[in-house]
């Protein structure tokens, strides 16, 4: 990724931080907590279920403030590799619609966001650094398999210093619970909530 494209992720970074912000505000989720609209209806065609944001908006605020911590710093197009490698684990149709929809506008390539799910068959598509967070991130979500294996930790402690590390962790705990909102809420994939 070059230099310009990088900037004009770390861009895109910043206005969908932006946008997540503006979409709670303008959903009502102040300190009052305003009333909630009509959910939209889910994917199964059943009742619509509640609106994370509005139900439980100190939750959802610190959500949003949590996920923008674990982002800040770390390389716009390594944050997209690992939420939609953790969304694809998930099954969250919802947040793989949305991370590989910002991940194109970001510039990256669909030869890349085709070989996330098997990035062990095509390794030469990642860097090293991308592949070490793309295992931790793996073993994190899958956590109640094996755990963190030792040698998983260690090759991503060895690309990344103390605090980067503790980043892309926080940033793979936030895209579970973004996931988990997600699929138990019933969210619908392409409907961006951060674009209304």
């Amino acid at each position: 990724m070059t230099t310009q494209t990088t900037q004009t992720a770390r861009t895109t970074q910043t206005a969908r931080a932006t946008q997540v912000l503006r979409a709670a505000h303008e959903a009502g989720v102040g300190p009052a907590g305003a009333a909630a609209a009509p959910a939209e209806e889910s994917s199964a065609g059943q009742r619509p279920r509640l609106d994370f944001a509005r139900s439980a908006p100190k939750a959802f605020r610190a959500l949003v403030g949590f996920d923008a911590a674990a982002r800040a710093g770390l390389d716009p197009a390594l944050v997209e590799l690992i939420q939609i490698r953790a969304s694809h684990l998930n099954h969250c149709a919802y947040c793989l619609h949305m991370h590989t929809s910002d991940a194109r506008r970001a510039g990256e390539s669909e030869e890349r966001l085709h070989m996330v799910a098997v990035w062990r068959e095509a390794r030469h598509f990642f860097t090293a650094r991308e592949q070490a967070a793309l295992a931790l991130t793996e073993a994190v979500t899958l956590v109640a398999d094996r755990g963190v294996p030792d040698e998983v930790y260690a090759e991503a402690a060895a690309h990344f210093g103390d605090e980067e590390l503790g980043r892309v962790l926080a940033l793979i705990f936030a895209i579970n619970t973004w996931n988990r909102v997600a699929l138990a809420t019933a969210k619908r994939a392409g409907t961006d909530e951060r674009r209304r």
